[in-house]
């Protein structure tokens, strides 16, 4: 089966609600490496109740709306796509707790051509149902690797953001541990990939592999780190692409550098010299 593009394009996907406390917030967070050194006080702010605050790739967790790329309507080849890069862009802090809605839609598919894939951009918008105001939008973009030549249009893709040749203004350092995929995973992602050392190995890796998304909240610590003074309320958007996995207990080095409010970056693990996400960018006030 193809992707039918029309059909593809309008699929309707279900209004989602998700409610969650104080204690997922700061899953979420431990999932993410908040919390290792557990005398620093600023990382204690994300993982204790007292003065609690949300981290804001926690947004990435809220009324997910599932592998929907496996259900048969779609018809797209499941098992060969790979997510190639993810955007957040916040609206406001997200509240500790409370109940959310989302949405998510299809915004565009491109056809790269028989044997090349496609591309499959879909946004999600997570809103306050109380009030209705939006709390962050979410933009992902899925590589089907098995659909390319489906005869859907062949526009451009997405232009990555540039990464100066230069020296990094700073780099940032952040450790993860050998058990944070198997806390990541408590939030919602289950996928066995993560976990099981048998499907890890079916699937040519030495071991389970960080999620994509985690390593995604460990680029986000390093912003806020460096970038923000750990105010969450600072920064307004991130933006990069998935270019290679970490294995837990890898440490992640971003490299960052500053143009006044925006910040191009990437990051790789020490160890192997490997980078593992390229062409970031953030804005921060």
């Amino acid at each position: 089966m193809a992707i039918d593009y029309d059909k593809l394009m309008n699929r309707k996907f279900e209004r989602l609600e998700h409610t969650y406390t104080e204690k997922d917030t700061i899953l979420y967070a431990l999932g993410v490496g908040m919390g290792i050194d557990p005398l620093d006080e600023d990382c204690l702010k994300f993982v204790y109740e007292d003065g609690l605050k949300a981290m804001p790739s926690m947004a990435n967790i809220l009324a997910y709306p599932g592998f929907w790329a496996k259900e048969p309507d779609t018809g797209i080849d499941w098992v060969k796509i790979l997510h190639a890069g993810q955007e957040m862009i916040m609206h406001q802090p997200l509240p500790v707790s409370g109940t959310v809605e989302a949405t998510t839609k299809i915004n565009e598919i491109i056809d790269k051509g028989e044997g090349k894939g496609a591309l499959i951009l879909s946004e999600r918008t997570v809103r306050d149902p109380a009030t209705g105001e939006d709390l962050c939008t979410l933009i992902t973009t899925t590589m089907a690797r098995g659909d390319g030549g489906f005869g859907g249009p062949s526009v451009a893709s997405p232009k990555p953001d540039p990464v100066p040749e230069r020296e990094p203004d700073l780099v940032c350092d952040l450790p993860t541990l050998p058990m944070s995929a198997l806390i990541y995973r408590l939030s919602g992602d289950y996928n066995p990939l993560h976990a099981s050392p048998a499907v890890a190995q079916a699937a040519g890796f030495k071991a389970p592999i960080l999620h994509g998304l985690c390593t995604f909240g460990v680029a986000t610590h390093a912003i806020l780190r460096t970038q923000c003074d750990y105010d969450p309320a600072r920064l307004q958007r991130i933006r990069l692409r998935f270019s290679a996995p970490v294995y837990p207990g890898e440490t992640i080095r971003t490299e960052i550098w500053r143009n006044g409010n925006e910040v191009a970056f990437r990051c790789r693990v020490t160890g192997r010299d490997l980078v593992v996400i390229n062409n970031g960018y953030a804005e921060v006030s």
